[in-house]
Parts: C-alpha cells; sequence; structure tokens
C-alpha cells in the first residue's frame, strides 16, 4: 500500500507540472497527451488533435488554407463560432472557457432539465435548441441550428455528420478518464475556441484545489471504505478504480473498494462482487437521484432487495447527487472539495453541501431542495 501510495503521489507531481513536452514561445506545451485525447501544435498556428474516437482532426486560424494531407471532415476553422453538445461536462467546460453563451446552439436535455443558467435563458430566448434525446436526434432541427462543431459521445452520428458537412470531436473515451484527464480535458477543448489561457486558469484553480484536500486530510482520523455505483435489477454499474473518483477517494486517504476494477466509466461487474464490496463500505455514492428512487436509504433497498444487504444502507452513509452535479464541470474545484469532505467530515466542519445530498433513513426524514443543490 506505501508503495502504491508513493506511485500515486507521483503522478500527482507529474500532473501538476503537466503532461506536455516541446513548449511553444507561448509557454503552453507543444504536445500534451490527456488521457485517451491529444494536443499537437504543428506550426504555423496549425493544431493537430485526438479525439476519443482515436480520429485526428486539423486546427486551423480562420480564412486559412487547410495544409495538405487532411480530408474535408479533419479540419476545423478556430474560434469556433457555433456549437452542437451532447454532454453536460462538456458544456460545463465551455462555461469555464467563458464562451458558453457566444458559441452554444444546441443541445440534447430539455430546458427544464438544465441548471446551468446560460443554457436556460438561451434556450429561453431561443438561441439554443432542444435537438431531441440524445438517442434520437432530430437532425432537421441539428441543420437549422447550423453547428460548426458537434461534441458528442455518439460515434454513430459522425456518417450523418459527415455528408451534412459538420465537424465532429468524440468527447467519451473506451477507458474511464483519470483525475488528471478530467482535469486537462479543458485543454483539449480549449484550441477549438482560441482559449488557452483560460484553460490554463481552470487547471490551476483545480490544482490547488487537490493540493488543499492533500493537505487537509493527510492526518485525519477516518479511513472509510467506499463504492460508487448502483445496483438495477439486471445489471450492476459502477466507477472503476482507473476512473477519477477512485484515485480521488485514495488521494483523500480513504480505501475506494472498486480499485481493482479497471475500464470505461459506469462500467458493469457481476452482483456478486458488487455485493461483496458492499458488505465492508461505509459510503455509498449513488447514481441516483430523487427522480428516479434515491429518496432515502429505505427506498433504495425497496428498490431492489439485494440492495439491502449493503453496509452502508443498515448503518453507514449513502450520497446521491443533485441535479446540478453533472453539470458543474466548470466547478470541478468545489465538487472534489465536496467529496473530501464527505469522506472526512472532521476535517472540514461546517461544510455546506451543494452537490450531494446524504440520504436520510426514511423518507419521512427528509427536508431538502432536490433541484437547487442546497439544503433548506
Amino acid at each position: 500500500m506505501k508503495i502504491k501510495w508513493m506511485v500515486f503521489v507521483c503522478s500527482l507531481v507529474l500532473i501538476a507540472a503537466g503532461c506536455g513536452k516541446d513548449n511553444g514561445a507561448d509557454g503552453e506545451p507543444g504536445f500534451m497527451s490527456i488521457g485517451g485525447f491529444a494536443v499537437n501544435k504543428i506550426g504555423q498556428g496549425w493544431t493537430e488533435v485526438r479525439d476519443g474516437a482515436g480520429r485526428t482532426l486539423v486546427l486551423i486560424p480562420r480564412g486559412e488554407k487547410a495544409p495538405d494531407g487532411y480530408e474535408p471532415w479533419q479540419v476545423v476553422e478556430t474560434p469556433v463560432r457555433r456549437v452542437a453538445a451532447y454532454g453536460s461536462f462538456d458544456i460545463s467546460i465551455l462555461k469555464a472557457l467563458g464562451v458558453i453563451e457566444d458559441v452554444l446552439v444546441g443541445v440534447t436535455k430539455k430546458k427544464e432539465d438544465w441548471t446551468i443558467p446560460e443554457v436556460v435563458k438561451g434556450m429561453e430566448e431561443k438561441r439554443i435548441t432542444f435537438l431531441g434525446n440524445y438517442n434520437a436526434i432530430d437532425y432537421e432541427r441539428l441543420k437549422a441550428s447550423e453547428p460548426e462543431l458537434v461534441l458528442t459521445w455518439d460515434m454513430s452520428i459522425i456518417p450523418m455528420l459527415d455528408e451534412m458537412g459538420i465537424a465532429c470531436v468524440v468527447t467519451s473515451t473506451p477507458v474511464a478518464m483519470c483525475l488528471n484527464a478530467r482535469m486537462k480535458f479543458v485543454s483539449f477543448i480549449a484550441p477549438f475556441f482560441n482559449k488557452e489561457k483560460e484553460a490554463r486558469a481552470y487547471f490551476t484553480k483545480v490544482s490547488a484545489a487537490l493540493d488543499k484536500i492533500r493537505e487537509k486530510t493527510k492526518d485525519a482520523p477516518e479511513n472509510p471504505k467506499v463504492i460508487w455505483g448502483d445496483i438495477y435489477e439486471k445489471r450492476v454499474l459502477v466507477e472503476p478504480g482507473n476512473a477519477w473518483v477512485g484515485e480521488l477517494v485514495a488521494l483523500a486517504q480513504s480505501d475506494y473498494l472498486f480499485e481493482d476494477v479497471i475500464g470505461k466509466s459506469c462500467i458493469e461487474i457481476s452482483l456478486e462482487r458488487f455485493l461483496y464490496s458492499g458488505e465492508d463500505a461505509e459510503i455509498f455514492f449513488t447514481y441516483r437521484t430523487p427522480k428516479n428512487g434515491a429518496t432515502s436509504k429505505a427506498a433504495l433497498a425497496r428498490a431492489n432487495s439485494l440492495v439491502a444487504g449493503l453496509k452502508p444502507l443498515k448503518d453507514g452513509r449513502v450520497y446521491s447527487p443533485y441535479a446540478n452535479y453533472s453539470q458543474s464541470g466548470d466547478k470541478l474545484d468545489e465538487i472534489l472539495t465536496e467529496i473530501a469532505a464527505i469522506l472526512h467530515p472532521s476535517c472540514y466542519p461546517g461544510h455546506v453541501s451543494r452537490y450531494f445530498r446524504e440520504l436520510p433513513d426514511t423518507d419521512m426524514d427528509t427536508d431538502t431542495d432536490t433541484d437547487s443543490g442546497a439544503l433548506k
């Protein structure tokens, strides 16, 4: 365990230093590997990027001739002026870069499902279009919104976008984002909008939060055992140990019980494996919200009798995300700090939850505003 911890700390030192090399004149790394993504400055103001599907695109200043050797679908003019986006995290990164109000034109959630004020306002003013659910995109609406770029996790739409002449970037990867990739994903998106300076400021802010978490929890009296995932009628999904949440739990002097599970985010594991770890866990983070049954421990136990045997449901703690959690990537520093505060409440006296609510034992105990993301 000591060796493993030393390796992890060393990896964080590398994170703080940045994962690029061959720095350019502006101090920005000439090449960065960000999990499954890559950014490579290739000269003359051009930037080559590799998206989550391993596709290569080249970013060129608007109005310039594209370099030789690239197909038309690979060329993106920057700064991009109009974007349609599937993922809430991607959209929150547009907010972190300060471009959300200027460029976002299409989303895959209805107005009532958004907590980002800029998105709600944009939909009310008809500047942002609801394109249909992510699995049933209305291509006529998409075409009418005139995006220059689509940020998506759905690779099946790439042929249609190619036919429509719309550039596409896949923002998910076959392997879960590690903590480094989660923090530096902003540096993958930034070159599309010429916002590298803003990306560096974001990364610095999140890095500072990690430093504070490490300092606050280094002598923590608790060493809680944690699981993160959910059980459904016929399948079990968890965050693997290589995901950012598992790394954060380890950083904050806690024990992530799915550390040995490796793979994509929300990976399916056997029910037996889930229940085995659940017998020892003290803290359980569930994906579920009150809208899909996470109103209390008792409610989760009623949803599936097998869940009732989990230790956190009997004498531990269970946390459910507020609606704003998945749409607050621009506040990643606050989210990481809140998770650390949940793991070690003694290190964060007086902390007020904004992204997670602790489930009461029964529905009778609940007195929370499930939409605002804050305690009443």
